[in-house]
């Protein structure tokens, strides 16, 4: 069970000021909207990560493109196949597992050591198997997991267990290739920072 990575509009590790503590995220999707509180000490690589993602606004318009009911709900490679070029190869270090996966829990996926780069997912259930494997979550949904629960899922996972998208056509060909193949997807329409309250 390989959780991969990918891509990202033009890279920017320079935003002007590190990750907040703490910070939360709107995701609007397709579905409705669902709010992600990232937790810098989890896993401040990965909180670094997303923040720079958010803030480059690399999720936008990007699919759900592996929803698998009873496991998980990913997403993280962009609909432009340029921008994900660019993004390849920006892998992080590894954050310490200080918070298990369990349901609503957010975490980027990776295929081994040291390999993270823009893939996240969404625990839809007690993943806990997952924290041995060194998958460590920085964030978690605070409101809107009814909505991250309807994302569309009958196509289930990629190849070779299931009959999904297959990611390196999406590394490779975008949005395009996943509106002609797997026109049901849900997406996200927008991905922003919210000010602090």
């Amino acid at each position: 069970m390989l959780l991969t990575g990918c891509g990202g509009p033009k890279p920017s590790e320079t935003t002007p000021e590190p990750a907040p503590d703490s910070f939360r995220v709107r995701f609007e999707t397709s579905k409705g909207d669902f709010v992600v509180e990232v937790t810098k000490a989890w896993a401040p690589e990965g909180a670094e990560r997303f923040y720079r993602l958010v803030r480059n606004r690399f999720y936008d318009q990007a699919r759900f493109f592996r929803v698998v009911r009873g496991f998980m709900a990913q997403f993280g490679i962009n609909g432009d196949p340029e921008v994900s070029r660019r993004w390849h190869g920006m892998i992080i270090a590894d954050d310490p597992v200080k918070q298990s996966n369990t349901r609503g829990f957010v975490t980027f996926a990776h295929a081994g050591p040291n390999t993270r780069t823009t893939q996240v997912f969404i625990n839809l259930v007690d993943n806990i198997r997952l924290d041995k494997l060194g998958f460590a979550p920085f964030g978690q949904v605070i409101s809107g997991m009814e909505v991250v629960d309807r994302l569309y899922s009958a196509y289930g996972d990629g190849p070779p267990r299931g009959s999904g998208p297959r990611q390196e056509l999406i590394q490779t060909q975008g949005n395009a290739y996943l509106e002609r193949e797997f026109p049901r997807l849900d997406y996200i329409v927008r991905a922003r920072v919210e000010a602090p309250k």
